[in-house]
């Protein structure tokens, strides 16, 4: 295998893990980021046991064990009738089944970040990308907002994100977002600690809390706090104050008092928007986009952070195993287009039942499929869709025990 120069465009999870897998197999990377010191953004996020192989490949599973939550069942009610609408256990996959973590995206952060820093992979921060261009070489450049450039490189791996700059925009921003905010785990109030559970009322409305253990910096474990709102009522959210929003939470979730005291101001809360989109052509000449710059959802199958560690670790295989970077990148998608395409329509098909306006849907869903939800197969499928191994992804890349 030949060293290569590589430009990894973002450091998120999805850049700083690809980085350092290429890293690894001593490749020359360089990673550029925007901002002037790297830093994470967002609350809570579920680590599967799909990324947590990715992350054991790394040598840094037993770090985001410490760092987080052990999740074994996610579990949703809906009100007011006390139904219960998902229950789902890991344990329906039988003895190796394995478990979700709750994390903080800053914990997860700090972990990549330390690798990529003690590996010595530099970081160019400052430099806002916007576009690559073919270079005569056949590498690929990096153009920035500032006029300048950089490269060639042999390959420019894209992990801005959703609002990537280096892909024609494509897909679709979705109706719900949703008020996010990482706070102290409420001793007394009642919560498991070893479960994602949610509160609905039909699928407009949706509260969840997530335990995502230790923050970096933090001695009390913290939970992640979410509430369900449409993008066009955000405004309207803000004008009307905590106070109302509240009461309406409370009323949804009394045992969510302990959490909505230490929110006293709207800066406490994050809000999160979310696209549905799938790039046509993930990869072209000296260019592949992995992780949200190559197909984002909603957050309700908890598969992002899983998806982009599986996309780093397929395409530093696809690099290794191949002769050529064209091979490489035609190799990668084909590892992943499967996977990808199934989790993209289970998450198009299950949002709506979660988050949405009809009255349709979580009808059915609370008088229908709760119910039968609730056996086996269902528990088994539901299990595995949630645990990202739908597709047998693991074993197509050679990541099973």
């Amino acid at each position: 295998m030949t060293p290569r120069d590589i430009a990894v465009a973002g450091c998120g999870p999805a850049g700083l893990a690809a980085a350092l897998m290429l890293h690894r197999d001593e490749h020359r990377v360089t990673i550029f980021e925007r901002f002037e010191a790297p830093r994470p953004i967002g609350s809570g996020l579920m680590i599967q046991p799909t990324g947590l192989a990715v992350l054991r490949h790394l040598g840094l599973a037993e770090a985001v064990l410490a760092a987080g939550a052990r999740i074994d069942r996610l579990y949703g009610e809906a009100a007011p009738s006390g139904r219960i609408v998902l229950d789902v256990g890991y344990r329906a996959l039988g003895r190796r089944a394995g478990f979700g973590i709750g994390l903080h995206r800053a914990a997860l952060f700090d972990i990549l970040h330390r690798a990529v820093v003690a590996a010595g992979i530099p970081i160019e921060t400052g430099r806002t990308i916007a576009g690559s261009e073919a270079a005569s070489s056949d590498g690929r450049r990096l153009l920035f907002a500032d006029g300048t450039g950089a490269g060639p490189f042999a390959l420019v791996v894209d992990a801005l994100g959703n609002a990537t700059t280096l892909a024609p925009p494509t897909g679709r921003a979705l109706a719900y977002g949703a008020l996010w905010a990482s706070l102290d785990w409420p001793d007394g109030a009642g919560f498991d600690g070893a479960a994602l559970a949610q509160r609905y009322r039909r699928a407009s409305v949706m509260v969840g809390v997530l335990p995502i253990g230790m923050a970096p910096g933090r001695v009390v474990p913290q939970t992640a706090f979410f509430w369900s709102l449409r993008t066009d009522r955000l405004e309207a959210w803000r004008r009307a104050g905590l106070d109302p929003w509240k009461e309406e939470v409370r009323a949804l979730w009394p045992a969510t008092a302990l959490l909505l005291d230490q929110i006293v101001s709207p800066e406490h809360l994050t809000f999160a928007r979310y696209h549905h989109r799938t790039l046509a052509r993930p990869a072209e000449p000296g260019l592949i986009h992995i992780g949200d710059s190559w197909h984002s959802a909603s957050p309700q199958l908890g598969q992002g952070a899983n998806m982009a560690l599986l996309d780093g670790y397929a395409l530093a295989k696809a690099i290794r195993e191949t002769a050529g970077i064209a091979d490489a990148l035609a190799r990668t998608v084909a590892l992943r287009a499967r996977h990808v395409a199934l989790y993209q329509a289970m998450s198009a098909v299950f949002t709506p039942v979660y988050q949405s306006d009809s009255r349709v849907l979580p009808f059915i869903r609370d008088r229908i499929v709760g119910p039968v939800a609730s056996r086996w197969p269902a528990t088994w499928i539901q299990a595995a869709m949630v645990s990202g191994l739908v597709g047998r992804p693991l074993q197509r890349l050679g990541l099973a025990s």
